[in-house]
C-alpha cells in the first residue's frame, strides 16, 4: 500500500499531512507527487475532489523557501477555488511560514498590494493578476512553479488569453503544471506552445457510479417549481445542491423555495465576494441545507456530504452535467442527480445523453403534487410578484 510517508518529502511536511488525518494518498497524488518532486511538467486530468491540490501543493512546498520573492504562482478561474487552494496550501506550511495570498476581483485591490510584497506563493485568477502587472504592483521574475488549475474551465470562461499573457510573464526555466478534468485539443496546444516534455497523467473518476442513482422527470414547465419544492420536502437527503443555468434563475428558485419554507441560499457570480464567501460557509457548515448555484459552483470547490444534486436546468455543455454530479457519491458515499426536464430542457438533455451514453438515467413518473404559487421577479422594481401576470411569466423566467 503506498502511504504518504513513501514519498520524498520531509518529515516536516509528512506531520502536516498526517495532522490532516491522510495516510494514503488519492490515485492523483499518487501518480503525480513523485513526478513533480522529479522537476518534471505534468499534466494532471482529473476531476472535482481528486486531491490535486495537494498533489501541486506538495511539490511547491517543498521547494519554495520564504523571503525569496514569489516563487510559485497557482492560477485558477473563480475566487472561490482561489481561496480554497490557499486554505489547503495553507494547512501543511506552517512549518516553513510561506507567506501565501491570494488574489481576485471583486474586492479592494489596496490590501493585495501589500500582501504582494512579502508573498512567496500566490494564488490568482487571471482578471486581477493582470491588472496587479500592468499596475507593477506583482514581481514574477523568481517565479519556478506555475500552476494552471481546471486548465479547461480557464477556456470555457475565456481566461485562457490572459492565462497566455501570464504565462509570458514569467520566467521560460520553470516547472508547469497544469491540472484539467479533461484534456482537449486546446489544452494539448497549450501544453506544446508552454511546457517541456509534459508528462500526462490520468486518473478515474471520483465519483463512484455504482453508488450514483440519476433520474429525470419529464414535466410541464408551469410545473418544475412545484416538482421541486415537493421534492426537497419529501426526499431524505443530507445536504442538496440545486443547479440553474442562470444568474437570474438562480435567485427566482431561491426565492420561490423560500417563499414555500425550504431553507436556501444562492451563489453565483454576480453576488459581492463577502457574499458567496459567507454563502459557502454557511452551506458546508450545514447550517443551510439547499444551495442553489450556477456552474460557478460545479468546479474545483471542495463540497462534502452533497446527497442530492437537482439540475432544475440542463446545461447547455455535457461537460458541465459530469461536474455538476460530480459533486456527490463521493468517498464510498451514495448520491442521487435528479432532473426535472421541460420542453425547453430537451435539446440540452438530448446532448447530455449522446455525449454520455454509458449513463444510466432513468425516467420516472411524477408524483401527485400540489401546484404552489410561482414568484417571478419584476424587472423595473427588481422585486417579486405573483404569477397572475401570466405574459410576464412566461417571459421572465423562460427565456434564455
Amino acid at each position: 500500500m503506498n502511504l504518504f510517508e513513501n514519498f520524498n518529502i520531509s518529515n516536516e511536511l509528512k506531520q502536516e499531512i498526517k495532522k490532516l488525518g491522510l495516510e494514503k494518498p488519492t490515485e492523483i497524488q499518487e501518480k503525480t507527487i513523485p513526478l513533480i518532486l522529479d522537476g518534471k511538467d505534468v499534466i494532471g486530468e482529473s476531476s472535482t475532489g481528486s486531491g490535486k491540490t495537494l498533489a501541486f501543493g506538495c511539490g511547491i512546498i517543498e521547494k519554495v523557501n520564504a523571503n525569496q520573492g514569489i516563487q510559485a504562482l497557482v492560477l485558477t478561474p473563480t475566487r472561490e477555488l482561489a481561496e480554497q487552494i490557499r486554505q489547503v496550501l495553507h494547512g501543511i506550511t506552517h512549518y516553513k511560514r510561506l507567506n501565501i495570498t491570494s488574489i481576485y476581483g471583486g474586492v479592494a485591490i489596496g490590501p493585495q498590494m501589500n500582501s504582494l510584497k512579502n508573498a512567496d506563493i500566490v494564488i490568482a485568477t487571471p482578471g486581477r493578476l493582470l491588472d496587479h502587472v500592468k499596475r507593477r504592483t506583482i514581481d514574477l521574475r523568481k517565479v519556478k512553479f506555475l500552476v494552471i488549475d481546471e486548465a479547461d474551465r480557464m477556456f470555457d470562461m475565456g481566461f485562457i488569453d490572459d492565462v497566455k499573457r501570464i504565462i509570458l510573464q514569467c520566467p521560460k526555466q520553470r516547472q508547469t503544471l497544469l491540472f484539467s478534468a479533461t484534456i482537449s485539443s486546446q489544452i494539448s496546444d497549450l501544453s506544446r506552445n508552454y511546457m517541456i516534455d509534459p508528462i500526462t497523467i490520468s486518473v478515474g473518476k471520483h465519483v463512484d457510479p455504482s453508488k450514483l442513482k440519476q433520474i429525470y422527470y419529464d414535466i410541464q414547465k408551469n410545473m418544475k417549481m412545484s416538482l421541486l419544492v415537493h421534492l426537497l420536502k419529501n426526499e431524505k437527503s443530507g445536504l442538496v445542491m440545486v443547479f440553474c443555468n442562470t444568474r437570474r434563475n438562480t435567485d427566482v428558485v431561491v426565492k420561490n423555495l423560500r417563499a414555500n419554507k425550504i431553507d436556501a441560499i444562492a451563489i453565483h457570480g454576480g453576488l459581492s465576494q463577502n457574499k458567496r464567501s459567507n454563502t459557502l460557509n454557511s452551506f458546508n457548515k450545514g447550517r443551510v441545507g439547499v444551495l442553489v448555484c450556477t456552474d460557478v459552483a460545479a468546479r474545483g470547490l471542495h463540497i462534502d456530504d452533497v446527497s442530492h444534486i437537482y439540475n432544475y436546468d440542463i446545461p447547455k455543455d455535457p461537460t458541465d452535467y459530469v461536474h455538476r454530479i460530480g459533486r456527490t457519491a463521493r468517498a464510498g458515499k451514495e448520491g442521487k442527480v435528479i432532473n426535472i426536464l421541460c420542453d425547453y430542457d430537451y435539446d440540452n438533455f438530448g446532448r447530455v445523453q449522446g455525449e454520455h451514453r454509458n449513463f444510466k438515467i432513468d425516467k420516472v413518473e411524477k408524483p401527485y403534487i400540489d401546484k404552489v404559487p410561482f414568484l417571478q421577479m419584476d424587472n423595473s422594481r427588481r422585486s417579486f410578484q405573483g404569477n397572475n401576470r401570466r405574459g410576464n411569466h412566461r417571459r421572465n423566467n423562460y427565456r434564455r
